[in-house]
């Protein structure tokens, strides 16, 4: 089995903990009007390795990576599932610390899917969850597609109690509005796995990418935000995770006495 590749990076510090060796898988179901990787859409075989290729080079670059292991990421690292089961299985023979980079768009409640899914999470030690908009509507206007699956993926792994680090990009007009922040609070609060929760500001870093692709920007015009943008959004989230928390303890204590 051959695993196909955008790209590889042996140096990765912001994809886990550690230093990183970071696997972007080829092929995406969603179209993110700030994608700063467009040429990894489209599924295509001309770079296929296999797991046994991808470890040899991997202990090539094992001496630096300190604290690190292996990070796949996309494209959508789950459109390979298959390819992925297999690589976590021998990478975990050799020890190695396993992170999934995922928007979960993928996941569905099919026996089958459930079945590969359980068998992908027993070797994984942390899934960095990518929620990309709270709101379904507004999730369909800035990737193409729904978020039920991805809030129902993180339901999942709050279940199964796997590791889980949130990512969300806050984009001005669209994500970086305070309904918004407090409504992904609201829904964070009810997940128990939760080990850290990134918010990553828009950037523009992409957009050379567009024009040698011959591709529109969608966001032409958009100004990038800054730390300080993405320390303010925090600060909501985590106020209203606080709050809605609160409120679930209160309603718990009130069913106890009942």
């Amino acid at each position: 089995m051959k695993g196909y590749i955008h790209s590889i990076e042996t140096f990765g510090t912001v994809d886990g903990p550690g230093i990183r060796y970071v696997i972007f898988m080829q092929g995406c179901p969603m179209r993110c009007l700030y994608c700063h990787n467009p040429d990894s859409w489209k599924f295509h075989k001309e770079n296929g390795k296999t797991v046994d290729e991808i470890l040899e080079d991997y202990n090539r670059y094992k001496p630096f990576l300190h604290k690190g292991g292996i990070t796949v990421s996309g494209g959508e690292a789950l459109l390979q599932i298959d390819f992925l089961i297999e690589l976590f299985e021998k990478a975990k023979e050799e020890n190695i610390h396993i992170c999934l980079d995922t928007s979960g768009v993928p996941f569905n409640r099919s026996k089958k899917y459930l079945n590969k899914i359980d068998l992908l999470l027993k070797n994984v030690d942390l899934v960095l969850l990518d929620i990309k908009h709270i709101d379904d509507e507004e999730h369909k206007k800035l990737t193409g597609r729904s978020n039920k699956e991805v809030l129902d993926f993180a339901n999942y792994l709050s279940r199964k109690n796997i590791p889980v680090w949130i990512r969300h990009v806050i984009v001005p007009n669209i994500t970086y509005k305070t309904e918004y922040l407090l409504k992904l609070g609201e829904f964070l609060a009810k997940l128990n796995n939760i080990k850290a929760i990134d918010i990553l500001p828009y950037h523009t870093m992409g957009v050379s990418k567009y024009k040698n692709l011959g591709i529109p920007y969608p966001l032409e015009g958009t100004e990038a935000l800054t730390k300080e943008h993405a320390r303010k959004a925090y600060d909501v989230v985590i106020y209203s995770i606080k709050k809605k928390r609160a409120e679930l303890k209160k309603i718990q204590i009130g069913e106890n006495i009942a």
